[in-house]
């Protein structure tokens, strides 16, 4: 990437947030390799909850991802990988983002921020767990130094995924 990456911050997901991300992944783009739709506002109101539950007990989660005007955009960050299957016990990184703000460099910037972060909160290595065709998250994988550890099938979906991995 030869071009400065964008000022984002990142913030422990607020209730609000789960409205902000409802809105946000209510696009059939954004959601590609996620179901094609968005979830449910119950879902999203879950899902920050657990993430403010994880930066209490881990130092990390999946932040609200904001842009310049402090406007929630997407999320990025870390967690425990939560399925039974794949890398079961190890951190995962992930990013989604609102449509409007894709090709600008907020996910690389965010995802180079929580990197920062939890090396800080003693993580040694990292995986993200990214579908085979999922061109803009991979390229991003590359942006981090992370390598092509797995290729797997999804268990649900029966979709090809990638493990990528990244010691810190």
């Amino acid at each position: 990437m030869n071009r400065a990456l964008p000022d984002v911050r990142l913030r422990v997901p607020t209730d609000e947030d789960a409205f902000a991300w409802h809105r946000i992944f209510d696009d059939p783009d954004v959601m590609e390799f996620h179901g094609g739709r968005s979830a449910e506002l119950s879902v999203y109101e879950e899902l920050t909850a657990r993430q403010r539950r994880h930066d209490a007990e881990y130092g990390f989660c999946l932040w609200t991802m904001l842009d310049e005007e402090g406007r929630a955009i997407g999320f990025t960050g870390a967690q425990p990988w939560p399925q039974s299957w794949g890398p079961a016990g190890e951190i995962e990184i992930g990013w989604r983002l609102a449509r409007d703000h894709w090709g600008k460099g907020y996910v690389t910037a965010a995802a180079l921020l929580t990197l920062e972060r939890v090396r800080a909160a003693g993580v040694r290595s990292v995986v993200a767990m990214v579908n085979a065709r999922n061109e803009r998250s991979i390229a991003v994988t590359r942006r981090l130094g992370m390598e092509l550890a797995e290729t797997f099938t999804t268990p649900t979906s029966h979709q090809v995924g990638h493990c990528y991995r990244l010691a810190l």
